[in-house]
């Protein structure tokens, strides 16, 4: 299994090839610990190399992450209508492809990964999606990750930008319950404000919790079924494609 996240590696994609034997103990615990910084020192080296070939290519990959059921394949379709241009998309899922089969109907190239038991992307499962997909030069990836708050956190894919979508059913705290995964947003897209009238969400209680744990993550509010904010995400979007030119 994976060190750093406890999820499988023999269900179609391997974490880098790694395994774990179960055991008990100091000794269990340190090769756990010196397995989990392998396995990421791996990563980080393969995410570098996705960095410099999207940047010699000039396309922009924005890694999206969220729980299950935020929202964030209705807001990739309405994005893609949308914002226009050369967009195509890497789509994680444990299985099946119905997904990549919703983005597919929206005309945007598509991969499917799908991960069996694992819980994320990680850098070399989007090197081999990126040889797949060959974006066009000067175009926009989006990187749908595994719907999870936790271990798509901690694996860079070279990426450009982080976003995380979050929908107000969730709750005010999930900053302070999944640090990590909001620490590492540039942007955070509170999602699903339609059904703020009839939700328990309590906004400054949200404010309060981003503002511990990340102070310079962007919040912009939204709607992908009504379209409320979108403009505003849009906006973000196309300054974060200008940045890649000058970083």
């Amino acid at each position: 299994m994976c060190a750093t996240c406890g999820c499988s590696d023999d269900a179609g994609v391997r974490v880098n090839g790694h395994g774990l034997e179960h055991g008990h103990g100091h000794g269990h615990q340190d090769r756990l610990v010196v397995l989990e910084r392998k396995v990421l020192a791996r990563n980080d080296e393969l995410a570098e190399r996705n960095r410099a070939w999207l940047a010699a290519r000039d396309v922009v990959a924005v890694n999206l992450m969220s729980s299950p059921g935020s929202g964030k394949t209705t807001l990739l379709e309405r994005t893609i209508r949308e914002v226009g241009g050369a967009v195509s998309v890497v789509e994680g899922d444990q299985e099946t492809d119905f997904d990549a089969e919703r983005v597919r109907a929206t005309g945007a190239p598509v991969v499917q990964v799908n991960t069996g038991a694992g819980c994320h992307l990680d850098a070399d499962m989007l090197a081999r999606a990126l040889h797949t997909l060959d974006p066009r030069a000067g175009s926009l990836v989006f990187v749908e990750n595994v719907g999870n708050l936790v271990c798509p956190a901690l694996f860079d894919l070279g990426e450009r930008a982080r976003v995380v979508v979050m929908s107000v059913t969730e709750g005010a705290d999930k900053p302070l319950k999944y640090p990590h995964m909001f620490r590492t947003a540039d942007v955070v897209l509170l999602n699903k404000t339609d059904l703020l009238p009839y939700v328990d969400f309590d906004a400054t209680t949200f404010g309060h919790a981003m503002n511990e744990v990340n102070p310079e993550a962007e919040i912009l509010t939204v709607s992908a079924t009504r379209g409320d904010g979108l403009t505003d995400w849009y906006a973000w979007l196309s300054f974060a494609g200008s940045a890649r030119r000058t970083t």
